[in-house]
This record gives C-alpha cells, sequence and structure tokens, in this order.
C-alpha cells in the first residue's frame, strides 16, 4: 500500500439510500477488510449491526486514504489488532440514530471525525484542549464504548473498528460525539478530507501556533497537512511563509496556498535550519512541522529566531 499526494478521494457509492427501509435492521454491504498487518485489503460482505445508545449509522459516500491508515495497517511499532476495517477522512449521510441522538437525525450529511466531543468533560468545556476524556483518540481500541462490542462482523465473525469511524465500508456505527454535521450543500467529495488531513495542519497552525499578522512561518512537509497549515498562515496574515520540502514537484501547487518562499535541504551543504535562519535575520516567528519526521521536528524547532541552537 503506497501513499501518494494529494490524497486519492475514493467514491464508495452513489445511489441515494432509503433511510425508513433499514432502521433498526442489520445492514449488509461492502467493506474493505484488512485481515493482516501489510496484507492487502480485502472486499467483503459484511454485517453492520444498528446503531446503539448515543450512536449513529452513517452511509458513507466518500472516503480518503490517509498515511495513518498504512501506518496502522502495516502495524509497525504498534500492537496489531485484526482484522480491522480502516479509514477515518470521510463524508456521508446520516442512515439512522441510536437511543438518546437529538442533535443528528437520518437524512443529515456529516463528517465522521476520529477525535470526538462528548460535550460534558472538562476537556470539551476548556478553550485550550479538545482531547475529550471520553473519546479522545484510541488505536487500540477496536469496539464502541457503549458496551464493548463491534458493531461489523463477517459471518458471526467480529470486525474490529478503527479510531471510532471505519469509513473503509459503506455503511459504518460511530460515537455521536464523533460526527460533525455539515451544510449539505457541500460536496461531499471535496470536504471528506476536513475530516482529518486539512483540520489537522489548518487548526495546528490557527489555534496553536497562531501567527501575527506579519509574522513569519516556516511549513515543513509540503503535503496535504502542511498545505493546511501554509493556510492556516496565510489567513492569519503571516507575510513570509516558507515551505520546506525535499520534493521540488510541490512548489508550485503550494503558492496556491499561500507559500512564499521555498527551500529544499538537499540544496545546501548546511543545516536547514541554518538556512532559514538566514534567510529571516534569525529566525522564523513561528514553524509548524507537518512530516513526523524526528530530524523535521529538530530542524523546525531549531529554526525559530529564539531558539536557534546549531548542533
Amino acid at each position: 500500500m503506497k501513499l501518494k499526494e494529494p490524497k486519492t478521494v475514493l467514491r464508495v457509492s452513489s445511489f441515494i439510500i432509503n433511510m425508513s427501509g433499514t432502521a433498526g435492521q442489520v445492514i449488509r454491504c461492502k467493506a474493505a477488510v484488512a485481515w493482516e498487518a501489510g496484507k492487502p485489503l480485502v472486499i467483503e460482505e459484511v454485517e453492520v449491526a444498528p446503531p446503539q445508545k448515543n450512536e449513529v449509522r452513517l452511509k458513507i459516500l466518500f472516503t480518503s486514504l490517509c498515511h495513518t491508515d498504512v501506518y496502522f495497517w502495516e502495524a509497525k511499532g504498534q500492537t496489531p489488532l485484526f482484522p480491522r476495517i480502516f479509514g477515518h477522512e470521510a463524508g456521508g449521510i446520516v442512515e439512522s440514530v441510536g437511543e438518546g441522538v437529538t442533535d443528528l437525525q437520518p437524512g443529515d450529511h456529516v463528517l465522521p471525525v476520529f477525535t470526538g466531543e462528548c460535550k460534558e468533560c472538562p476537556h470539551c468545556h476548556s478553550e485550550e484542549s479538545n482531547m475529550c476524556d471520553l473519546l479522545r483518540i484510541n488505536t487500540d481500541r477496536g469496539v464502541m464504548i457503549n458496551d464493548g462490542q463491534s458493531r461489523f462482523s463477517i459471518k458471526g465473525k467480529p470486525i474490529y473498528h478503527f479510531v471510532g469511524t471505519s469509513t473503509f465500508s459503506e455503511y459504518t456505527v460511530t460515537h455521536v460525539g464523533c460526527v460533525a454535521k455539515i451544510n449539505p450543500a457541500a460536496p461531499l467529495d471535496k470536504v471528506c478530507v476536513l475530516s482529518c488531513g486539512i483540520s489537522t495542519g489548518f487548526g495546528a497552525t490557527v489555534n496553536v501556533a497562531k501567527p501575527k499578522k506579519g509574522q513569519s512561518v516556516a511549513i515543513f512537509g509540503l503535503g496535504a497537512v502542511g498545505l493546511a497549515a501554509a493556510e492556516g498562515a496565510r489567513v492569519s496574515g503571516a507575510s513570509r511563509i516558507i515551505g520546506v520540502d525535499l520534493n521540488p514537484s510541490r512548489f508550485n501547487e503550494a503558492k496556491k496556498f499561500g507559500v512564499t518562499e521555498f527551500v529544499n535541504p538537499k540544496d545546501y551543504d548546511k543545516p536547514v535550519q541554518q538556512v532559514i535562519a538566514d534567510m529571516t535575520n534569525g529566525g522564523v516567528d513561528r514553524s509548524v512541522e507537518c512530516t513526523g519526521s524526528v530530524q523535521a521536528m529538530i530542524s523546525a524547532f531549531e529554526c525559530v529566531h529564539d531558539v536557534i541552537n546549531y548542533h
């Protein structure tokens, strides 16, 4: 399984669902099931149980592939949990709702999100954290919170969930707190990436880095997350947005998202943090690391003007 940028959006289904005819019943549908780590996904017929208390069942219309799906499919460095249905960036329609669900109803257009909000715990009420006590991301949990059971099965054998979303299935069941209602006019084939990649980069820049108008920002990695981070810097009013990437073909596309200058570390015989410091009279005001590379994290930290510390 190889991930390419930009993310590939997969059309799952195009027919209009008959919500009233399936509510409360087990639905049989197609899903891409990972039976073993690193082995090709298999399209299987799965049974999807009705939603229980505080749950919703969604008809997934579009889903995209994120590197996180690949990472846990490979199961390198994590506890393997298989068989499993991956996927967490998607757009769909509410098919039915379980007991206690009042904010959503069948027919609503929604995005499933892996970092949910119960709306009641201290973190959900905080202005500084969205790490919900109940619904914060848990990659080791393959069942529903309500009863510790999976809503997926094949011939009676449970199939594990992934981060509470499992969007590589025509139907999925999620906790109501892991669903965001959206404007039905929004094209689901485009906004499905808001479930993860776009909100990750944009949110990290706008809500955490918080660059001020006129400041400089370095973005390490110009994939989907990095482009979203650049857009966050642009709308925040940053005057210089320096994109850092090893792939020069990404630079032209990055201009559309506000990147004003480009640095390819391979073009220099000195650390990229020093290159950026030289460009900016001592370092940038903010930096956002979007690759997951430890070396890139070090460079991103050290290119900020108050912490320049070359090795």
